[in-house]
């Protein structure tokens, strides 16, 4: 029997080991994670080569990885979230109003989602396709995805359940936060990272 294996998409940084409590929270119950490094890019100014490379490098690591036939449930970051949502079968749309063509993967059979970028399916039928359970992670303090633009997710058929957390901001996900990033004023933050380890591991389940 195959061991389930997991995606971990890092956000626009690109790097995994930012978010070490979560990923040693995954394998440590069960799971195998492939967690690859991934271009780092502003999101201000990310083009559209750079967001298709994003999906292709995690269609990529996938393909290469050795279990290739067992199902894969992804955690994915801001644009992390983004690229796994495409994996899942989103059509992103860019700011020209043409749809970006991506690549989605038949192996995707679950995703959850921290802190999710979410304006490129605003269009209508964007979500059709995501027909997997979605689990959706927002900070009631992120200032960079607030936490009410995630409602664009119900409408994919099978959204399962948006929580907000309290006093989280949209970096409070990472274990190593950016330079010059603090944590939220008065999270505890190892607490949180802890806590958000356990519901993810029961949502993967």
């Amino acid at each position: 029997m195959s061991t389930p294996t997991v995606l971990f998409a890092p956000g626009a940084g690109g790097d995994p080991a930012r978010y070490s409590v979560l990923i040693d929270a995954i394998r440590s119950a069960g799971f195998h994670v492939v967690a690859p490094q991934s271009e780092r890019f502003d999101p201000r100014t990310v083009s559209t080569s750079q967001l298709q490379a994003r999906v292709d490098g995690l269609n990529r690591a996938l393909a290469e990885d050795g279990d290739v036939d067992s199902a894969v449930s992804i955690v994915g970051h801001s644009i992390g979230a983004w690229a796994a949502l495409c994996l899942a079968g989103a059509q992103p749309w860019g700011k020209d109003g043409q749809p970006i063509d991506v690549s989605p993967n038949p192996r995707v059979t679950r995703l959850v989602l921290l802190a999710p970028t979410v304006g490129w399916f605003a269009a209508p039928g964007a979500l059709d396709d995501v027909v997997v359970p979605v689990y959706v992670h927002v900070g009631a303090s992120d200032t960079v995805t607030p936490p009410g633009t995630a409602s664009v997710l119900r409408s994919a058929p099978s959204i399962a359940v948006i929580s907000e957390h309290s006093n989280v901001g949209h970096y409070d996900f990472m274990s190593t936060l950016p330079p010059h990033i603090s944590p939220t004023p008065g999270l505890d933050h190892a607490e949180f990272l802890r806590e958000l380890a356990q519901t993810i591991t029961a949502q993967l389940r």
